[in-house]
């Protein structure tokens, strides 16, 4: 890496203080992060990115630590924007850019890919490609930015290309044994990466592995009628010989029992990576913040240039077995931050908890209509989440049917916290995602409305067959000290387990849920 020129001190001296900003606003857990403390950090770094070009645009461009030290702080930002709602901004699509690059480049090293591999990455491309088209077109945010982006998509459209060409040699003839090798090799990477597996999962393989083995005649695979010799024969005999490599290599580890203790604590670093990040693909909507990110892409990076030549060695500088299973941890662990990433949500931290409620209320009261009437207040009643009434029936005999009262409480709290229609944060200000919170919001009513026309109508049907069913259950509630109170339909019939309601986590304070 090239010495950090005299004029690029002061540059690189404000981006590390920047970076050290970040990082504090990253660990601080105790508040919500506020965007504006983030665009302030953000318009900071792009004026050091116009004076850096300035300079830069007098002599020829070498990388140095500015570059490295600016690349930090942008990946830091474009999480702190997925965080705080801004997802459709060109400064969130960074991150995103930058592991789609990585995925494909760990991919192009491997040559082990398809057309419907590539097809997924091409799609998300271009939507980002769009986002930043849109902020050009707009002017929302600088040039120097856009610019920045507009190369890094340039470089992911090269690699792609490239990949794509590679594929394109590769003769129809052999296109489907292709497409079943590449299958069989990630089958074998996952079987390898298993801390215990059956020996029944790896025969059925090896027996497919050697039916396409035995279509090869004198080493190559010929074409209908056995009259030609397709294209590309070395792609397809070396991706076979890699899979019968694979295997052999399980079944030695197998007897071992053990990966290679050179690779022991790399092996343990990737794993426990993985764990992580697999649970919170499952838990990301309660339990992720975006810049949480930041420390698994560092982690991850380390590992992967610890490669000599694209193999890991061990302290003495020699290849050990066991090469596969890391590749495939750390490829595994690039992949789900990739799919993390991808699937943040316009909301901002401050709006998740309200989000996710809704979510669940939406959800449930789909149960609901799914099991379908009759309805009346009694069937109604709260069953599933209090322990006192879950020894209650339904006309359907489902005991844990869901009540609209519960619901209709819910979204009532929900709505009060709004002021004039809208959801404020902690410091009055207005967070992203609002049309995405009312969305849900709008279609939870909705729903609830369905419900309550369901119930009208077996009230209706009840009357005309002379079916008088009466309820009273204004006596009970005087007698248990509870009065009927004003508000929605089903409201009141709710009131007096407000009480019990309000200790649950469902209830809870939007703003103070993490």
């Amino acid at each position: 890496m090239a010495p950090v020129p005299q004029e690029e001190l002061p540059i690189l001296e404000a981006l590390i203080n920047i970076r050290n900003r970040l990082t504090v606003l990253k660990k601080d857990r105790g508040d919500f992060i506020k965007a504006h403390d983030v665009l302030n950090l953000y318009h900071q770094t792009v004026k050091q990115v116009t004076k850096l070009n300035d300079i830069r645009e007098e002599q020829p461009p070498h990388k140095n630590r500015v570059d490295t030290t600016l690349s930090d702080v942008f990946s830091l930002l474009s999480l702190f924007f997925l965080t705080i709602g801004k997802t459709k901004e060109c400064p969130a699509t960074y991150c995103q850019i930058s592991s789609i690059r990585q995925l494909l480049d760990h991919m192009n090293e491997s040559a082990v890919y398809n057309e419907s591999d590539l097809a997924p990455f091409q799609r998300r491309l271009d939507e980002l490609r769009e986002i930043v088209r849109s902020d050009k077109e707009s002017g929302k945010h600088p040039i120097a930015m856009t610019k920045l982006l507009d190369r890094q998509l340039a470089g992911c459209d090269n690699i792609l290309a490239s990949m794509k060409e590679s594929l394109s040699e590769i003769s129809v003839e052999l296109i489907p044994i292709h497409e079943r090798l590449v299958t069989l090799r990630r089958q074998l990477v996952a079987l390898a990466a298993k801390d215990n597996f059956s020996k029944t999962e790896l025969k059925p393989i090896q027996e497919e592995l050697r039916k396409i083995d035995s279509k090869r005649v004198d080493g190559k695979f010929l074409g209908p009628g056995g009259s030609s010799v397709p294209t590309s024969q070395a792609l397809c005999s070396s991706l076979l010989e890699e899979c019968f490599e694979i295997a052999q290599e399980i079944k030695a580890r197998e007897d071992s029992k053990n990966v290679p203790f050179g690779l022991k604590p790399i092996y343990d670093r990737l794993s426990e990576m993985r764990a992580e990040l697999e649970n919170l693909v499952l838990t990301r909507r309660w339990s992720l913040r975006e810049t949480d990110l930041w420390n698994y892409t560092v982690r991850l990076q380390e590992i992967d240039k610890m490669r000599v030549d694209g193999k890991f060695v061990d302290t003495e500088g020699n290849l050990p077995t066991g090469q596969y299973v890391l590749l495939y941890l750390l490829r595994r662990c690039y992949g789900l931050i990739y799919r993390l990433l991808s699937s943040s949500e316009p909301v901002s931290e401050e709006l998740m908890p309200i989000a996710n409620k809704l979510s669940t209320v939406k959800k449930c009261l789909n149960e609901v209509l799914k099991y379908g009437g009759p309805f009346n207040p009694r069937d109604l009643y709260p069953v599933c989440y209090f322990p006192f009434l879950s020894c209650y029936k339904s006309k359907l005999g489902h005991q844990n049917l869901k009540c609209v009262a519960q619901y209709q409480l819910a979204l009532f709290k929900i709505d009060s916290m709004r002021q004039d229609g809208k959801f404020m944060g902690p410091d009055d200000s207005v967070p992203e995602g609002q049309g995405v919170v009312l969305a849900h919001l709008k279609e939870c009513h909705e729903l609830v409305e369905m419900l309550k026309e369901a119930m009208n109508e077996t009230e209706e049907e009840e009357g005309e067959e002379g079916e008088d069913v009466i309820y009273d259950d204004d006596e009970e509630d005087e007698e248990d000290g509870y009065k009927q109170a004003d508000g929605p339909p089903l409201f009141s019939a709710c009131r007096k387990i407000q009480h019990d309601v309000d200790n649950l986590y469902f209830w809870g304070k939007c703003y103070t849920t993490k």
